[in-house]
């Protein structure tokens, strides 16, 4: 009995989230390390089928760079990065498309509807209109890499009118040539994010969340402001792959989007521990 009342508690507790959130739209990208465990991913999934049945709307936006890098390997393609940008061409596109459109996002979609969710499969390029990126280093272009410029939402509207979980990976087609562009999938997060303008959008990766000591993963700032998040990154605190991420998600709260949250994808249930709970376990920018 005592355990049946735990349980009952606990739902009891989660109440008032379920009420404040029950058809809310929440922005999901999922990326990192987190992604290299199945069984992780799993877990997130069925999460995700929670919230769903919860009466929240999610949406995945998902990355797989090592995957790439694997296929590549395998394929006898050397994996080149220009500031964190992976150089994409023609040979690598066919190859990043595989494997985050066949391959990842068919794995996403068919695990949410294996827990009894009703997941979409959604490409990118129907979503995310690039231009192309023009970051070079010394003479060496990055190639097939894209910059979004607009999205169009209307599948992902039509997906969740239907009570599906839209999946979408982050490739865009570009706006003059009609080829496929590589998007690094935080950008393509927050720009749908800046289109749709959900209650939330979630970073699942493989951090805690914003460190006032990147040295020491137990210095976590649970709660900032965007104009605290800015001065983090005047005065070093944020540096280096942080700030694009952090640059973005400021964007997509300045578009309407309510909250973002920096979560660790590597710890189990972490999505509902961090909506459903108080204080959370990530950050959260507001």
């Amino acid at each position: 009995m005592s355990t049946a009342a735990e349980k009952a508690s606990v739902l009891i507790k989660a109440l008032p989230y379920l009420q404040r959130f029950r058809g809310k739209t929440f922005l999901i990208k999922m990326g990192g390390s987190a992604m290299d465990n199945p069984d992780l991913v799993r877990e997130v999934m069925r999460d995700i089928v929670f919230l769903e049945v919860a009466g929240i709307k999610p949406v995945i936006v998902h990355g797989g760079g090592k995957a790439i890098s694997a296929a590549m390997e395998k394929s006898g393609l050397e994996a080149k990065f220009v500031g964190g940008l992976r150089i994409t061409t023609p040979e690598t596109i066919e190859i990043v498309d595989q494997t985050l459109h066949g391959e990842i996002n068919q794995e996403l979609v068919e695990t949410i509807n294996e827990f009894g969710g009703r997941a979409t499969s959604i490409h990118g390029t129907s979503i995310f209109y690039p231009t192309h990126r023009k970051e070079k280093h010394g003479q060496v272009d990055i190639g097939q890499v894209g910059q979004v410029h607009h999205c169009l939402t209307e599948k992902v509207l039509d997906a969740l009118s239907s009570r599906l979980v839209p999946v979408v990976s982050p490739l865009g087609r570009h706006r003059e040539t009609g080829k496929t562009h590589n998007i690094n999938a935080d950008l393509a997060a927050a720009a749908l994010a800046c289109a749709l303008k959900p209650a939330k959008l979630v970073y699942l990766s493989d951090v805690p969340g914003l460190l006032s000591d990147p040295a020491d993963q137990s210095s976590l700032i649970e709660s900032v402001t965007g104009d605290e998040a800015r001065n983090l990154m005047v005065n070093g605190t944020i540096s280096g792959g942080m700030i694009p991420k952090i640059t973005s998600a400021l964007e997509a709260l300045e578009s309407g989007v309510e909250k973002v949250h920096f979560i660790d994808g590597r710890m189990p249930h972490t999505l509902l521990l961090e909506i459903f709970t108080k204080s959370g376990i990530g950050t959260e920018i507001r």
